[in-house]
């Protein structure tokens, strides 16, 4: 590893749930950077991300998976009452964070951005976005109109549409936190750029987070599933083609998250 230089961070989920609600981060990490610019561009390409959003979470109940492992967290910290290694006042604010997420989210009516999509104009947009060219101005002229409002009038829309995401997001944010929290990162070898590791019998594993040092030059492939985790180091060609850097027995930091 490099001593106190930058490293990269990738991360693997093991179920179909822990896949979404990742997807789901990565598009919300990414509309908080658009919808702070300034240009119209970046704000067509925040409404992009926030019908993305939409498109993911309508494909699983997001909020009954997010709700059911926020109650499985609280279950979990609520059994470490008394144990003279924890911290009381610390442990009461972990188990107040997820209260107020589960409760925010659970009042929350309806599937996953339910206001958006009754709101007619928007999804007029949503209907012609994934076109090529589909939003040019003779097509959908009051969006046209719309990105020559001043900046700070489509911010404030966009905060407007983004906010009835909000309890869904803090869920979020709050249980990958404490998934992630959950993994005691340790250093591993792959001699010949390969690892292999054995699942701890009982122990049902969500996420597999690994830090490489960038200056190794190697991309991970990463496989896994209940029983076993799979880690081929590649290295890219003058192409960009992968191959199996079988020349190297590099290190990398490795966390496994239940």
């Amino acid at each position: 590893m490099n001593p106190g230089g930058a490293v990269i961070l990738y991360e693997y989920p093991f179920n179909e749930s822990i896949r979404t609600m990742l997807r789901l981060e990565h598009l919300f990490k990414r509309m908080g950077v658009l919808m702070w610019r300034e240009a119209p561009v970046d704000h067509h390409y925040a409404l992009s991300t926030l019908f993305e959003v939409l498109d993911v979470g309508s494909r699983a109940d997001i909020k009954s998976d997010l709700l059911k492992e926020l109650d499985r967290f609280k279950l979990q910290f609520e059994g470490y009452r008394g144990n003279p290694a924890i911290q009381e006042s610390a442990l009461e604010q972990v188990l107040g964070r997820i209260q107020t997420a589960h409760d925010a989210l659970h009042a929350q009516p309806g599937k996953l951005g339910q206001t958006l999509v009754s709101n007619d104009w928007l999804m007029s947009i949503r209907s012609r976005i994934s076109i090529p060219g589909g939003t040019c101005e003779f097509d959908l002229p009051s969006y046209y109109a719309w990105q020559h409002l001043p900046t700070s009038q489509r911010q404030a829309d966009l905060q407007r549409w983004v906010a009835s995401l909000a309890p869904m997001y803090g869920a979020l944010e709050l249980l990958l936190g404490l998934l992630r929290d959950s993994g005691a990162p340790h250093m591993v070898a792959a001699p010949g750029g390969q690892f292999q590791h054995n699942m701890r019998e009982g122990r049902a594993y969500q996420l597999l987070r690994m830090r490489i040092d960038p200056t190794l030059g190697l991309v991970p492939e990463i496989s896994g599933n209940r029983l076993m985790v799979s880690i081929r180091l590649m290295r890219p060609d003058a192409d960009g083609r992968l191959k199996l850097a079988t020349d190297t027995d590099a290190g990398f930091e490795l966390a496994l998250c239940a």
